[in-house]
């Protein structure tokens, strides 16, 4: 009764369009997570390893994934549309919305490959969450990468954990992954998410300043930049007060 249940419902969803939204922020298994319910886990999965192989394709030269290299927006998925179909309409949504920020698969900035850039603004994307705080968040990760050492993002942990968001704890930061900024120098292998424009161009145009350290202050979501490390617990006390958790 499962299977036979199980071909009804996936025969439904094939006979209409569905749209999906890629947020900023999201992953590829996210993305593929709305796929999985609005068509069917079969093509969910297929979606992610084609993306396996169109990686192969990108002028990116990527270290195997599309992670970071889909467009956000609002797709119309249609019925006929096969995974890698979808999959081409989300990366030709990139590569447009990567020249409208001035990005292209031979752009270098600070030492820094255009596969690295959106590594870097991925980054920044979860880090900053808001446009507001973007150009700066983009200075802390370069000025930090110029330094030497590792950038100790919380985000690139909660990637590597597939988790999106939350506290981070002691035990999360000892997770042995290449993914894990407290553990590695430098940048993540790949991007740990899909990036906006906004995001792109604080990497590529990031404010010049000596900003190493930021944190949240406020329940608004505004984010205080520190030179030194006892600004840093400063701000972190400003924090406290908040009532912010």
């Amino acid at each position: 009764m499962v299977a036979v249940g199980w071909a009804v419902a996936s025969t439904v969803l094939a006979r209409r369009s569905v749209v999906v939204v890629v947020e900023p922020g999201l992953t590829l298994r996210e993305v593929a997570a709305q796929l999985s319910v609005d068509r069917g886990a079969p093509f969910a999965r297929s979606f992610l390893g084609d993306a396996v192989e169109l990686a192969r394709e990108s002028p990116y030269h990527p270290a195997g994934s599309l992670e970071g290299l889909i467009g956000p927006g609002r797709y119309v998925v249609a019925p006929s549309e096969s995974p890698r179909e979808v999959l081409g309409a989300m990366v030709g949504r990139f590569a447009r919305e990567a020249r409208t920020t001035g990005l292209s698969p031979t752009t270098t900035v600070q030492g820094l490959n255009a596969y690295q850039i959106v590594i870097a603004a991925s980054i920044v994307q979860k880090e900053g969450y808001y446009a507001r705080n973007m150009p700066k968040v983009a200075r802390v990760i370069l000025n930090r990468l110029a330094r030497g050492g590792p950038l100790q993002m919380d985000s690139t942990v909660l990637y590597a954990l597939g988790r999106d968001g939350g506290v981070v704890t002691h035990a999360m930061l000892q997770t042995r992954s290449p993914y894990n900024t407290y553990l590695n120098n430098g940048l993540t292998p790949t991007p740990i998410c899909a990036v906006s424009a906004t995001a792109l161009s604080a990497v590529l145009h990031a404010p010049p300043g000596p900003w190493l350290y930021f944190t949240v202050v406020n329940r608004r979501g505004d984010e205080a930049f520190a030179t030194t490390f006892a600004q840093q617990l400063a701000n972190e006390r400003r924090l406290a007060t908040s009532g912010v958790q």
